[in-house]
């Protein structure tokens, strides 16, 4: 179709149409931009391509992504509903985020001890369809492509070298452990095992043989080599070279770059000094529950003796990695059960439960979530960590499956991936305090479903929520008030009862994602003060299942349009409840 019909076209239609085709647009071009975040969404358009990382490509999406903006905010809303003007606002709002976020150079960051352009595409492949040859070709074609696309990360890095932008030296002393995980044998290479090692039987045999050969030449000759060169750099160059200061606030425009992260994590205007101080008194708040515990179980020793008890005694440990797991698989079946009782709709896509691979273990949390994909036919996977069995406790276990499997990662993502009508951007959106506040809520609902019957698992609930109340401390008293690593580590073990490694692990990861850690305590609260708003307004008519319903039932959304939602929903129950009351009997 001609532009002059494509035009006329787009006239013609209501503003709902036009509306839609605008959220369209954008949405085939992010994905098409950044064909790893298609892949993981299920759309398979992109899966023969990696990001363009060159300095061109990100000052066209750079200007892409601003001239979006002006015709958004542009948009005529004469005839739009009251749900076309809440998916704009919806659509305007990252966007405004990320536009207002690229003075800050984050495009810098490619690399840390935890992330690296290895582990992404490592990742990637655990995602990618390989049921038809094809698909084994595509991603044969992104393998290909690794040489160009690790070139492109070391010009970034060298960049940022020369801009002072890097993460902080003494986690990056990290990272090239991360990075030789990548650099073995091909047949134990992490993208050989994930898509070639066992194809499924929809693949011939004789395609089977020639793709697992194609793989091991290309890993040999080109991936392997490339990572090799990174290594180097990393090594030689980026490590000795990053900056030896810890806070963001000592990059420059540090303090506003601060700001920026803590608006785009938390989706509030809240400054450092209000999240510290609403920080200290949660962990105060949460140390007297806490030895309200230790008294219970009668320990005769104070707090830190009875931290020390929870470390170290034989039979909060498992000794055996698959024990550990099917420890966790048999919480997940215990709470599967009890959902009906509490959600009102439950997703179709189901979740497992796996070991998280060796090579990101040993700088990785606990667990975590890997979301699935109703479109691709991919399940959702809770990776726990069995790495150090010693600091993976048995009274963290069901507390951990609360929050990245059900009823919370798991639920809420794959929840919002099946609602329809619904523009693709809102299906997958993934505000950080709501998804993060969301799983901390469901950590608390443990005893309503029955899996927190064991003083030293309510610990675990405990002590995990402390985790994150001390976060609000922790992130920034390292961003914004000059806190040292180790007084960071301290503080957190003296509050969690956590093992020292973990500490180490958290903060290290607090240093590299400023502000992410803030998204977890602040949207926790936030959604208990609106269930508590709900109950006291509605009393008996409280519907539990109704209100999680309305909190997690049009995806993920900043906290200030969640706080609109409940409180129309209350009022909707509200009004509901009193007609009810007020019908005359018979009718």
């Amino acid at each position: 179709m001609s532009a002059a019909l494509l035009l006329a076209a787009a006239l013609a239609a209501s503003p709902h149409d036009a509306l839609r085709t605008l959220f369209q647009e954008q949405w085939d071009w992010s994905e098409q931009a950044y064909p790893e975040q298609a892949t993981q969404n299920g759309d398979d358009r992109f899966d023969d391509r990696l990001t363009d990382w060159s300095e061109p490509a990100i000052a066209r999406r750079q200007e892409h992504e601003r001239a979006m903006l002006a015709r958004a905010e542009a948009f005529e809303r004469t005839g739009l509903s009251e749900e076309d003007r809440l998916d704009l606002g919806l659509f305007l709002y990252p966007l405004r985020q990320e536009v207002a976020g690229f003075r800050f150079h984050d495009e810098l960051f490619q690399l840390d001890q935890i992330d690296s352009p290895p582990a992404a595409i490592a990742e990637l492949a655990r995602a990618v369809p390989r049921a038809h040859v094809e698909d084994c070709e595509r991603f044969l074609a992104r393998m290909r492509a690794i040489p160009a696309y690790v070139d492109q990360q070391i010009a970034l890095l060298g960049r940022g070298l020369a801009l002072g932008i890097t993460p902080p030296r003494a986690v990056l002393e990290k990272a090239p452990a991360q990075l030789e995980n990548h650099i073995g044998e091909p047949e134990k290479n992490p993208l050989y095992t994930a898509v070639f090692a066992e194809l499924p039987a929809s693949v011939p045999a004789r395609d089977q043989a020639r793709l697992r050969a194609e793989a091991v030449r290309t890993l040999r000759d080109q991936v392997i080599p490339a990572y090799r060169k990174l290594l180097a750099f990393v090594k030689d160059r980026y490590v000795p070279g990053a900056r030896t200061t810890l806070g963001l606030t000592a990059l420059p425009d540090g303090k506003e770059w601060y700001r920026h992260e803590i608006e785009v994590q938390t989706t509030t205007d809240q400054s450092p000094e209000q999240i510290h101080a609403l920080g200290l008194r949660e962990v105060a708040r949460l140390d007297a529950a806490m030895e309200a515990l230790r008294r219970e179980v009668r320990f005769p020793g104070d707090r830190q003796a009875f931290f020390h008890l929870l470390a170290t005694d034989p039979r909060f440990f498992y000794t055996d990695p698959a024990a550990l797991l099917s420890g966790y698989r048999d919480i997940a079946k215990r709470i599967d059960a009890e959902l009906p009782r509490h959600f009102g709709t439950l997703p179709r896509l189901t979740y497992g439960v796996a070991a998280m691979p060796a090579y990101e273990a040993k700088t990785a949390p606990a667990a975590f979530y890997e979301p699935g994909s109703p479109d691709a036919g991919r399940s959702g996977t809770f990776l726990a960590n069995s790495y150090d069995l010693a600091s993976r406790p048995k009274w963290a276990m069901v507390d951990l499956t609360l929050h990245e499997a059900v009823p919370g990662h798991h639920l809420q993502i794959a929840r919002a991936q099946e609602l329809s009508g619904l523009p693709e951007f809102r299906r997958f959106a993934m505000y950080n305090a709501f998804v993060e506040g969301w799983a901390l809520y469901c950590e608390s609902l443990g005893e309503e479903l029955g899996v927190l019957t064991d003083p030293y698992d309510r610990f675990g609930q405990l002590s995990a929520e402390m985790w994150r109340a001390v976060r609000l401390v922790v992130d920034t008293g390292l961003h914004a008030k000059g806190w040292s690593r180790e007084r960071a580590v301290r503080y957190f073990v003296d509050h969690t009862g956590q093992p020292e490694l973990n500490a180490r692990v958290e903060v290290d990861r607090y240093l590299v994602w400023p502000g992410q850690a803030l998204g977890y305590k602040l949207g926790q609260l936030e959604i208990s003060r609106l269930r508590a708003e709900a109950e006291k307004a509605l009393g008996d008519r409280f519907d539990e299942r109704a209100f999680h319903d309305r909190v997690i039932g049009a995806g993920a959304l900043p906290l200030p349009i969640l706080e609109t939602r409940v409180r129309s929903f209350i009022a909707k129950s509200a009004a509901t409840s009193s007609r009810a009351k007020d019908r005359p009997p018979g009718d």
